[in-house]
């Protein structure tokens, strides 16, 4: 599944890892081999602009 918001989770099905996403860049999160499953979102708590 593609990263596509701040505040995603992603959860690998053969180890439990999971992944909150800080800055979406697109792509497909890999762990122990296949993609991670997207579980669902949290609020996001800061701006995800670059700073100058």
């Amino acid at each position: 599944m593609a990263v596509t918001k701040v505040g995603e989770k992603f959860r690998c099905l053969v180890c439990g890892n999971e992944v909150c996403v800080t800055k979406a860049g697109g792509g497909t999160l890999i762990c122990c081999g296949q993609a991670m499953e997207t579980v669902g979102a949290e609020p996001k708590l800061e701006d995800d602009s670059i700073p100058s």
